[in-house]
């Protein structure tokens, strides 16, 4: 039996060989090619590393490389959508630091690879055959990082040529590029230290024939003309990275594989909904009394209805066939009603808003808060404050990839289930919260004060959900702020911009007829082509965000798209302002107070206590966070301005005035020694006075290892010298060693140390306070 077991993993490794014979094959001669992308070159290789993947590729700008990976299965899935999975994961090794974890070795996804799989996923998508339902992975593996050129746009790059070199179907090449604005210059790919400068972050990629298919963005109010010459310049220099994968997918000759099924909703059954459902369907959609639940009520009974009469009819359909051909018509007249009768599903106008409606300073305790309302799309947002010290600290790979080490504002997304009338699971890692969640605080970024003594954390919780609810969190995020009292330098509005479009027949890659829609709704976004959201002022633009579903969109429809968004955007933030005009002029009285305390040097031992005993206690007892903020000056930072008045009281009572100043520098005093330590003894030269420590060096002459070889005690009185305080410390000086003579000091038996012990009594100098 085991014999049989062993020849059957021999014939099944053998089999493994032999399908990938061809693909490693293929890629026996490692192939490279450069780009010029200005003073920069970019390289693209394959065939060296990963053979036995579908596709693999590795691409290097300066001394950083990463490598993707590509793989499709054979075997169609079960799901009714595209089974993508991106995973980009960082290396430590690559970045030459071991994690600091307790295992040393990388465990969870972090933030910036979850936001970085999202970028690479919707670069790529969109150019993956209709019907295409394989499961596919895509691995991003950081093989060398030089903390110059950061990985993340050479990882979409990588992506797109290991699709286009392997066999697996897709449309692709796409290229991307990152573009930064420095003192009006463009840059296409800057380095690190270039983007520390730069006014703009702007991620494109590109389709060929100039088409944009992904824009991510984060600008510090970039004008309007400027940040679409951005995107001009970022466009153009994709298309020489398409040309460049291009010729090397000719010279390896790929032949891309024929899928068993691509899964499409059949013709006979696609018109039995036209005939059977469509006027139903089309009476549903310009029925401009429903809202959202009571629309999806009644296309949901018409699918009902229309599925069990095509089992009737079609008995051996399949359950996905049933399902698309609804969803097939449904679509068609959802968008032939945009596209040839230019009405909206709820009687707007194409570039009209829903109602707005605002409101701020909702509930007292809290440090800011605002409700926005758009259609039926409402946000709760809130404003928190709380010290430096809880800024976001970047674990070190991040830091050694993006330089970025902490962060004082963050913004949180929130989308509980009941937002759409459903139930699920909530808490955890959800990866489209964080997307959006980013997305609004890059908006707000911008406009933060770079000096605000405190951390903000701001939460947004979509309370209920129709449609770009990213957006809204970014208008009630800046409604919020102003009633938190932040003075940020303008309010920031946000919206999203909709398409739909028709494909030319004879070349499915170019629009035929598009309709752009502003401020969409969540079915105009699920049935629609495109989720363009667009955040900034009255001046510019702070965040962008293109979500396409088309292969590709012509330059023309993006900058359309953009001066449609910079319309509705200033309509908006009229509407806020009536509200709120500007940041209130002081924080709310219940806000949290931070202050700064001059401890001199000479206090600072007895602020601090014994291993920062008092500290810890001061911060226990009041709830006040204390940092150091130079040699003697601490950062009180108290939630309350009770708690601050707390913490005053104690810092008073701990470094009250003990008499100290009017000790003389070199005057002899009577100390009494309270505690025997190994090093020394802890003597107090006054009642109220702390203990300090006289230690063993000066106590005597000759060098002793314990106090006792000198016959000392608790309680016993001897005589020191003063000399001020430590300068580096602030240590108080002391020594006894200075009043004893040498002679003196030759100490052989316990009577004879007893009788200096009262000699030296008996001669005691009577202290002197001046």
């Amino acid at each position: 039996m085991k014999f049989l077991l062993r020849l059957g993993r021999s014939f099944g490794r053998l089999h493994v060989r032999l399908c990938h014979q061809s693909v490693y094959s293929s890629h026996a001669n490692p192939r490279r090619v450069g780009v010029n992308l200005g003073e920069k070159k970019l390289e693209i290789s394959s065939g060296r590393f990963a053979r036995f993947a579908d596709g693999s590729a590795v691409v290097q700008l300066g001394d950083t490389s990463v490598m993707v990976t590509a793989v499709s299965k054979t075997k169609p899935s079960p799901s009714q959508f595209m089974p993508l999975v991106v995973d980009y994961r960082q290396k430590a090794a690559a970045a030459g630091r071991i994690p600091t974890n307790y295992l040393r070795r990388e465990l969870g996804t972090t933030d910036n690879e979850i936001l970085t799989s999202r970028l690479i996923d919707r670069s790529i998508r969109p150019l993956f055959p209709s019907g295409y339902f394989y499961d596919t992975q895509i691995l991003c593996n950081l093989l060398a990082v030089d903390g110059v050129n950061d990985p993340d746009v050479l990882a979409i790059n990588a992506a797109s040529a290991a699709l286009a070199l392997s066999d697996i179907p897709w449309h692709g090449p796409v290229g991307a590029v990152r573009v930064g604005m420095v003192k009006g210059e463009m840059l296409v790919n800057p380095t690190r230290a270039e983007m520390a400068s730069s006014t703009l972050n702007l991620i494109v990629t590109g389709a060929p024939s100039s088409h944009v298919v992904m824009i991510e963005a984060s600008a510090e109010n970039v004008l309007q003309q400027d940040f679409c010459h951005a995107v001009k310049v970022g466009v153009k220099h994709t298309q020489q990275i398409i040309l460049a994968i291009q010729q090397l997918v000719r010279e390896q000759k790929v032949t891309k594989r024929t899928p068993v099924k691509m899964f499409s909703a059949p013709n006979d059954l696609v018109e039995h909904v036209r005939t059977f459902a469509s006027d139903r369907i089309y009476a549903v959609f310009t029925d401009y009394t429903h809202d959202k639940i009571s629309r999806d009520e009644a296309i949901n009974k018409i699918r009902l209805e229309t599925e069990e009469s095509l089992k009737e009819k079609f008995p051996q359909a399949e359950p996905f066939e049933v399902i698309e051909s609804f969803n097939t018509v449904s679509k068609e007249i959802f968008r032939n009603l945009v596209l040839n009768e230019y009405r909206r599903c709820d009687g707007r106008e194409l570039t009209a808003l829903r109602n707005i409606s605002c409101d701020t300073n909702l509930f007292k305790p809290l440090h800011g808060s605002a409700l926005f309302q758009r259609g039926q799309t409402q946000v709760l947002c809130s404003v928190t404050f709380d010290s430096l010290e809880s800024s976001i600290k970047a674990d070190i790979i991040t830091t050694a990839l993006s330089g970025i080490k902490d962060k004082n504002f963050m913004l949180h997304y929130e989308f509980p289930p009941y937002a759409t009338n459903e139930i699920g699971k909530i808490g955890g890692l959800n990866r489209r919260e964080l997307g959006h969640g980013a997305l609004a605080e890059k908006s707000l970024r911008p406009v933060i004060p770079k000096d605000f003594p405190f951390t903000i954390r701001v939460t947004a919780e979509v309370l209920e959900s129709n449609g770009s609810s990213s957006m809204a969190s970014a208008c009630g995020g800046s409604l919020a702020l102003m009633d938190a009292g932040v003075p940020i330098s303008s309010a920031v509005a946000g919206v999203a911009i909709g398409l739909i479009s028709k494909a030319n027949p004879e070349k499915p890659a170019e629009i035929e007829d598009y309709r752009l829609l502003t401020d969409i709704l969540g079915i105009e976004d699920y049935l629609g082509d495109m989720d363009f959201k667009m955040a900034g002022t009255n001046k510019g633009i702070t965040a962008l965000q293109a979500d396409v579903k088309i292969p590709g969109l012509p330059l023309k429809v993006v900058m359309e798209a953009i001066q449609q968004a910079t319309v509705a955007k200033r309509e908006i933030l009229g509407i806020m302002n009536k509200c709120i005009v500007k940041p209130r002029e002081s924080r709310k009285e219940n806000g949290p107070v931070v202050e700064n305390v001059r401890v001199p040097v000479s206090r600072r031992a007895r602020f601090v206590g014994p291993g920062g005993y008092n500290l810890r206690r001061l911060q226990a007892q009041t709830g006040v966070t204390i940092s150091q903020v130079d040699e003697e000056t601490f950062s009180v930072f108290a939630p309350t301005p009770g708690a601050m008045h707390e913490a005053q009281d104690f810092i008073s009572e701990i470094c009250k005035d003990d008499q100290e100043q009017q000790l003389e520098f070199g005057a002899i005093y009577t100390a009494t020694i309270t505690e025997i330590r190994d090093i020394g003894v802890m003597v107090k030269l006054y009642p109220n006075m702390s203990a300090v420590l006289l230690h063993n060096s000066q106590l005597d002459h000759k060098r002793i290892k314990h106090p006792s070889a000198l016959g000392l005690e608790v309680g016993q009185e001897i005589q020191v010298k003063y000399f001020g305080r430590d300068p580096t410390d602030g240590r108080m000086r002391l020594s006894r060693k200075v009043l004893q003579s040498p002679a003196a000091t030759v100490v052989k038996t316990l009577s004879e140390k007893q009788s200096i012990s009262m000699g030296s009594s008996s001669n005691h100098t009577t202290s002197t306070e001046s």
